[in-house]
């Protein structure tokens, strides 16, 4: 039973994470043949200001 966490900075679409999770899903199916019902994605979005990457908040970016 295959469980995918995706932490995104905020900003993405609904569309933008359907398409993410189908073609997770698919890619977990093609490499695992897991079934689609045995495979669950939580995507948590992430504000920009609890983010920092090389010493810089992204929100600062």
């Amino acid at each position: 039973m295959p469980f995918v966490q995706i932490d995104l900075l905020e900003g993405r679409t609904l569309d933008q994470k359907r398409l993410l999770v189908e073609k997770v899903t698919q890619a977990i199916i093609e490499s695992t043949g897991a079934a689609p019902e045995n495979i669950s994605i939580i995507i948590r979005d992430m504000l920009k200001e609890n983010y920092a990457k090389a010493g810089k908040l992204a929100s600062d970016k």
